[in-house]
């Protein structure tokens, strides 16, 4: 799995900086705990995720966690925010496929699922789902870069699309929501055809109009 990148993206907690000499063993240790995280979160569910869980997955004591997070809510606010950060790079690399109009929206489709389920992705959503009625205030400041990132992403892929660019991304993420609704990984492919009709659709009722 994908180690956790520094960004400029405002993160979830301010962690402690160590001195320069110390600096690449403490970006190890913090993406450790990070991709122990994401794995917990994946492999036993949001409930198993717990302070002292992570800390003994990470081979680490619980005083070196609150180091770099501050507390439970740092670490999950900055598996969000890696989440997103894989979100965007993975949509960032996207070049659009030459060819036909269909051509292009099954590639975007198929970028989008890939950078959708990432493991880093998979598990921000689903710490925000789990979280939702019960969320403090680190993990509430991660919705609005999330939903404003995607939002744009649309915007870029699709700049000619208007309205279906938004289908496409929010019939993905309602995609990749419903894959988390089931202890096993369903395939997909039917679904992910589906999506790119409704979005040729949407293109050829938006070019009637013009």
């Amino acid at each position: 799995m994908d180690s956790f990148k520094a960004t400029g993206l405002t993160p979830g907690s301010a962690p402690t900086r160590p001195g320069t000499g110390r600096q690449a063993r403490a970006e190890a240790t913090r993406s450790r705990i990070i991709d122990e995280t994401v794995d917990c979160v994946l492999e036993q569910g949001f409930s198993a995720a717990s302070a002292k869980h992570i800390a003994e997955r990470a081979g680490v004591t619980w005083g070196v966690v609150q180091y770099h997070f501050g507390d439970r809510d740092g670490i999950l606010a900055a598996v969000v925010e890696a989440g997103l950060v894989s979100l965007v790079d993975s949509m960032s690399s996207v070049e659009i496929p030459t060819g036909s109009l269909r051509e292009r929206v099954e590639g975007l489709v198929e970028a989008g699922w890939n950078a959708y389920t990432s493991p880093l992705t998979r598990a921000g959503l689903e710490i925000l789902v789990a979280t939702r009625t019960a969320r403090g205030a680190t993990l509430e400041s991660q919705l609005e870069p999330f939903g404003r990132e995607v939002a744009r992403l649309a915007r870029t892929v699709l700049p000619e699309a208007g309205n279906a660019g938004r289908v496409l991304f929010l019939a993905l993420r309602g995609l990749a929501l419903d894959q988390l609704l089931h202890p096993t990984t369903r395939d997909s492919r039917a679904d992910r055809a589906a999506i790119v009709e409704a979005v040729l659709c949407q293109l050829g009722d938006a070019a009637a109009r013009d």
